[in-house]
C-alpha cells in the first residue's frame, strides 16, 4: 500500500460547493497524506464520450469507473460522490483494503419509494442501489473498466457490477462508511461514540435550499464544517 491514498471524487457542476467541503473534511480528518483528484468530466477529453440521459442525475454517473484506468489498472483507489462529509479518518477506511476482493463498498439495501430526488432528478430503482457512491477499486483486478465499455455499457451494468464476477466484491462495514441520511436510521453521534465516520446526502443536502434542513443535526454540522472551510482569516 502506497503512503499517499488515492481519493477521487465525483464532480458536478450543481454541487461544487458540496466537493469543496466534503474534500476539506477529508484533509481535517485524516492522518496520512491524500492525493484528492476530482473527476470532473469535461477534462476526460478523447477518454469520455457517452452522452448524458435523463437517468443521470450526476455528471459523475458513470465517469467513476474510469478510476482503475486513472490508476494505470495499479494499486487501490478510493472513490466518493461528493455529496458527502467525512467525520473521521479516511485512513482507517483505507487499513480495510483485502487484496481477496476486486473491489469493497458498503452493500446497501435501498429501494427507494420516492419517484425524484434532488432538483428534480428520476429516482431509479435497481439492484445494488448507493453501493457505487462509495468504492474501493483494487485496481489491477478492474481491468474490465476500460474507456470502451464504461462509455459503451449500460448503466445498470455499470451499477450492478456486472463486469465483475460472483464473490469479488467486498463488504465495508454499514455502521461506519457511506450512511445514507434520511434513507437509515438516524445516526448523528459524534464519530467517537460510534457514529458514521462518512456520511451521504443521497436524496439531496443542505447546500440546495430546499433540503437545507436534510439530515437534522448532520446538517448543522455540515453547515459548520462549511464556515470552517471558507473562514476569513484576519
Amino acid at each position: 500500500m502506497t503512503l499517499t491514498i488515492p481519493v477521487f471524487v465525483g464532480y458536478d457542476t450543481h454541487e461544487r460547493v458540496a466537493m469543496n467541503v466534503l474534500i476539506d473534511s477529508l484533509y481535517q480528518h485524516s492522518s496520512v497524506p491524500l492525493a484528492i483528484t476530482p473527476i470532473v468530466m469535461r477534462q476526460l477529453h478523447g477518454v469520455f464520450h457517452r452522452e448524458r440521459n435523463q437517468k443521470q442525475s450526476t455528471e459523475f454517473s458513470f465517469t467513476r469507473f474510469l478510476v482503475p484506468y486513472m490508476m494505470d489498472y495499479k494499486g487501490w483507489a478510493i472513490f466518493m460522490d461528493c455529496d458527502m462529509l467525512c467525520r473521521g479518518d479516511i485512513a482507517e477506511l483505507w487499513g480495510l483494503c483485502d487484496d481477496r476482493y476486486s473491489l469493497m463498498c458498503v452493500q446497501h439495501v435501498h429501494e427507494p419509494t420516492e419517484k425524484t430526488k434532488f432538483l428534480g432528478s428520476i429516482q431509479t430503482r435497481y439492484e445494488k442501489k448507493n453501493w457505487s457512491s462509495l468504492m474501493l477499486f483494487n485496481c489491477g483486478r478492474c481491468q474490465a473498466l476500460t474507456p470502451e465499455y464504461v462509455n459503451t455499457a449500460t448503466g445498470l451494468a455499470l451499477h450492478r457490477f456486472e463486469w465483475l464476477e460472483s464473490g469479488q466484491i467486498g463488504a465495508l462495514p454499514a455502521d461506519r462508511w457511506n450512511h445514507l441520511i434520511d434513507v437509515q436510521a438516524a445516526a448523528d453521534a459524534p464519530v467517537e461514540q460510534g457514529g458514521p465516520a462518512l456520511v451521504h446526502w443521497t436524496l439531496g443536502g443542505p447546500w440546495f435550499r430546499q433540503y437545507r434542513f436534510g439530515g437534522g443535526r448532520l446538517a448543522t454540522e455540515w453547515f459548520a464544517a462549511r464556515d470552517e472551510a471558507f473562514r476569513l482569516w484576519e
